[in-house]
Parts: C-alpha cells; structure tokens; sequence
C-alpha cells in the first residue's frame, strides 16, 4: 500500500486508478482539487492518461428543494444500482460558509451503507465560492472515478437555485427531487430547474403522504406539458417513489436506461458530451484568467490603493474595473 505521506508521481496515481485503489483515488481527487501551481500540473497529467479510459458511465445529477431527502434517496436508489450489477461513485457537494469558508463534509455519514460497500465510492467535496451547487473540480472528479471502473456517477448538489442549472452541463441524466404537500409546489420551484430537468421525482411517496404524491404527480405532468418539447426528443417524466418503503426506485432506474438507450439511438448522447467538454474548456480558460488576475502583484498592489476608492464612492466600479483590465492585458 502507498504511503499517504509520500507525494506520488504520475504513474503511481494512474497505475493505482486504474487498478481501483481507493485510497490513490482518493488522493487524486485531492490532488486535482488543489490550488497550488506544481499539483496542478501534476494533475493535468495524471487526468491526461487517465482520459482514455473515461466517460464509460452513465453520469447522473441529484438536485432537489431542501427537507426532500436526497441523502436518504440516493442512499436507496444507489444500493438498487448495484444490486443490478453496476459499480457506483457519489460526488456529493456540501455547501461552504462564506464566512469561515468551512464545510461540514458529512455525506459518509449520512450514506452509511454505500459507504461500507466496496462496489460505491463516495467522495463528499465542499462547493467553496463556486456557484451552480457544484465543486470547481467535479468534473475532473467525475473523470478519475469513471477510469477508476465506476460506471455510474452520482452528482448529488447543494440545493435547487436558478445558478443549480450549471449540474445539467456535466451529466447525462438531471434529476429534480421534489415534495409533495409542501405548499404550492408549481410556484416553489424555479423554471430554469425544470426546463433542464430529465425527470421529476417526488418522494417520501408513503403512508398518509401517498395520495399527495400521487396528485403532485399528477400537477406537475399538467405543467410539463407547457414546456416545449427538449431539443433531444425527451419529454420529461414525473415519478414518484419512498426510499424507506424502496418502491418506484426500479421504475425511476429503467427510465434512466430507457433514456441512455433512446439518446445514444439518437446520436443526443454524444453530442451532449461533445459540448459539455467544449463548455469544460471555456470555463477553465474564464477560471484560469481570473486566478492569474487576482495573483498577479501588480494588480494586487493596485486593488490595494483604489478599493478604499470605490468603497467611498469617489470612483466608478465601473471604470476602474475596466482601467484594471486594460492595464493587465497590456502587461
């Protein structure tokens, strides 16, 4: 076994991802998710050899309101994936305090029999300042477990907001969890989320609260069919299902592989991803001139001197955001 202590070379973490050793997949995760320049390029590297054996999976994102039980779903519906003989991996997403900038990481925790199943990886990452309800590193997350043989990824994210719409650009598949009897649950929801959304799925679908899921149900098919209809051919499905009781999560897995099948049919699937890593390519560029801008001394020194400005008032934002600009590119 590789000591955690030692840093590892390229070969060592490739050979050990490919090998679906935990503890280097880990630490690659962990190494990409680094800030510093030298891990960096380190990881690069490590992603550029991994590569080949990637996008293998089914690559799915969990959203949902806060109190729907995402935990507790993916928890049922992950065990039921591997019952049919799949490898899954979980990228959960915690969501950071701006203040302390702290994550509470919790999600092992909360997946306690994923956790100990050695067919389910699950790597809890905090969402730091990045918006969209997703790590700044969750794809190349997703990358290293898809090579390590996982062929199912999870995406769970922070919470539904109009910035949660970024999941759709890494996954397959985007699922809305969604309560029944919360409130007017057609206004509760945000309609960029379910533009974007592949599937609704309302849970807690057990006991008194049944006949309300099933008339939830029943709303929101009402509502799709005001939505036009997805540029893929989709027309999204509304389920329901109680991961106390496991039932509806075959049903909600077999519309998850109906899906895969009529979009690879289609030649949808493929050219999703060609896109998204297109879209991967731009973000990175706009992550990589905005990191060099703010570590470059000059301009710190300048923010320095004109922050108070701005501050009080006496300078445009504006302006000096465009001056401060302009004098780096032409540095």
């Amino acid at each position: 076994m590789l000591q955690r202590k030692n840093r590892l070379t390229v070969n060592q973490y490739v050979d050990g991802i490919l090998q679906k050793d935990r503890v280097v997949l880990s630490r690659a995760i962990t190494l990409v998710e680094s800030s510093l320049s030298e891990d960096q390029l380190l990881a690069e590297e490590v992603l550029h050899q991994v590569l080949p054996y990637a996008a293998n999976s089914l690559r799915i994102g969990i959203t949902g309101v806060p109190g729907v039980g995402k935990s507790t779903f993916i928890e049922a519906f992950g065990q039921h994936i591997l019952q049919q003989g799949h490898q899954l991996a979980v990228l959960t997403i915690d969501p950071s305090s701006q203040a302390s900038k702290g994550s509470i990481l919790g999600d092992k925790t909360r997946m306690s029999a994923l956790a100990s199943d050695k067919r389910a990886f699950i790597r809890p990452s905090p969402s730091g300042n990045t918006l969209g309800g997703v790590a700044a590193k969750t794809r190349e997350a997703m990358l290293l477990c898809e090579a390590a043989g996982f062929d199912v990824i999870f995406i769970e994210t922070v919470g539904v907001g109009q910035s949660e719409t970024l999941v759709k650009g890494m996954v397959d598949f985007f699922l809305l969890l969604m309560l029944a009897g919360a409130g007017d649950e057609l206004q509760g929801i945000k309609k960029g989320i379910i533009e974007t959304a592949d599937a609704l799925v309302i849970t807690k679908a057990d006991g008194d609260n049944l006949a309300k899921a099933k008339l939830a149900r029943k709303d929101y098919q009402n509502a799709l069919h005001l939505f036009p209809l997805n540029e893929n051919g989709w027309k999204p499905k509304v389920k329901v299902c109680s991961a106390v009781e496991n039932s509806g999560l075959v049903e909600v897995w077999e519309m998850m592989i109906d899906f895969a099948e009529k979009m690879k049919a289609n030649g949808h699937f493929q050219r999703n991803r060609t896109q998204q890593r297109l879209a991967w390519m731009h973000e990175h560029i706009k992550w990589s001139l905005e990191n060099r801008f703010y570590q470059d001394p000059a301009i710190v020194e300048q923010l320095n001197q004109v922050s108070p400005l701005v501050e009080k008032g006496e300078v445009p934002a504006l302006t000096m955001a465009r001056k401060l600009v302009q004098g780096f590119l032409r540095a």
